[in-house]
């Protein structure tokens, strides 16, 4: 039985505007009040290790939370799990504010981030049935896997201006207002979008975890996301540490990165259309190498500079949104009548691999140098485009 493509009656520019808040606030709860993290075990009577808790419950669970709505909107539809997220985060973050015990802080972090996992795999399972086979989703995925690479880098910034003005309390009151409006936003304007042979059976991830071409595409969206990832990780201490750049100037350049992204994505879909699916991931690929070997040469030739650590990561970003922009459809294209569950799988096993792999990068490697980002790039590109090759082999 066929799959019909549901029609949203709205512009590219109106959809973007109402699906945005979602993965913008799913990201900026992570880790907004990181400036605050030393002055709140006083607050709530706690110890440190306990605050550095809550940071990890909500990684951990936005990750796993995924697994369980993704299913779940599958056999319900995208529209209520999306609301009930949404809520859910929500009276979380209000309640954050208002607690002054450690256990309650924990618990409502892990409901926040639960209703956050909710409203992104929503998020994503829509844009999935909507714009699966329209150019537009060039577009839409590229801004938000920006969005996910860029915001934590924003978000301390930002949850430090609140504090100082208002307290750290005023952080999380600003996350449940954001989500309030943009929870109103959707109970208005979201109308369902789950295909109608969706829910006739019960979808088994076994066939999806045993495809050969999700692996590849999920593992080229690793590759890119966990470039990112590493270079976040030992930016700071190779441009501050080493490069001797005040603090200022270091989120300047690190902005140039969130720049030429963004340009990046405006321009995608035009390249996408052009080499298609897979042509785009080989040169993503691509570009990662060309970017790791810049970084090398950098590190072995010269000292950390904005020439040596900043430019090559320029190179490396273009290759990120090429890449991000079609490794979902890549993923996902067999799967449209299970996207919920899907899209839940393809984020989770991204998440939790550019987490271990790339954490055991930076650990492993020294974090104040540029060996860590050539060695993750370089290896994962290599493994994707031998993947690619096995593809086109096996189909032949």
């Amino acid at each position: 039985m066929s799959i019909q493509t549901p029609v949203w009656g709205r512009s590219l520019f109106a959809a973007m505007l109402l699906m945005a808040p979602f993965d913008i606030l799913a990201s900026l709860a992570m880790d907004i009040y990181l400036p605050v993290v030393p002055v709140m075990p006083e607050a709530l009577g706690t110890t440190p290790v306990v605050i550095q808790l809550t940071l990890t419950v909500y990684m951990v669970m936005l990750g796993l939370g995924q697994i369980v709505f993704g299913p779940i909107s599958d056999r319900i539809g995208r529209r209520p799990v999306l609301l009930g997220g949404a809520v859910l985060f929500v009276v979380a973050s209000f309640c954050l504010a208002a607690v002054t015990t450690a256990s309650a802080f924990i618990v409502f972090r892990f409901l926040q981030a639960a209703g956050a996992a909710a409203a992104l795999v929503a998020t994503f399972a829509t844009v999935r049935d909507v714009y699966a086979d329209r150019p537009e989703a060039t577009t839409i995925y590229g801004t938000f896997s920006s969005i996910l690479a860029f915001v934590p880098a924003l978000g301390p910034i930002v949850g430090a201006v609140i504090a100082e003005g208002y307290g750290w309390r005023a952080i999380f009151v600003t996350l449940g207002t954001a989500a309030l409006i943009a929870t109103v936003a959707a109970l208005m304007n979201w109308s369902e979008t789950r295909p109608v042979t969706a829910g006739m059976s019960r979808p088994s991830p076994l066939r999806m975890l045993g495809s050969g071409r999700f692996w590849t595409y999920t593992l080229g969206f690793s590759a890119a996301m966990g470039t990112f990832f590493v270079f976040f990780s030992t930016a700071p201490r190779v441009m501050i540490g080493r490069a001797g750049l005040s603090e200022v100037e270091f989120s300047l350049a690190f902005a140039t990165v969130a720049i030429a992204m963004i340009v990046t994505t405006r321009f995608a879909k035009f390249f996408v259309a052009r080499w298609g699916v897979q042509g785009s991931l080989v040169r993503g690929m691509a570009l990662l190498l060309v970017g790791a070997f810049l970084f090398a040469a950098g590190e072995i030739g010269a000292v950390p500079s904005l020439l040596t650590f900043i430019v090559p990561m320029w190179v490396m970003a273009v290759g990120i949104v090429f890449t991000v922009s079609v490794t979902a459809n890549g993923a996902l294209e067999e799967f449209g009548h299970m996207a919920g569950t899907a899209v839940a799988f393809y984020f989770c096993i991204q998440s939790l691999y550019v987490g271990i792999v790339g954490t055991l990068a930076v650990v492993i490697l020294p974090g104040d140098t540029a060996w860590p980002v050539v060695a993750y790039s370089s290896i994962m590109a290599c493994i994707v485009l031998i993947a690619l090759y096995w593809l086109n082999r096996r189909d032949i």
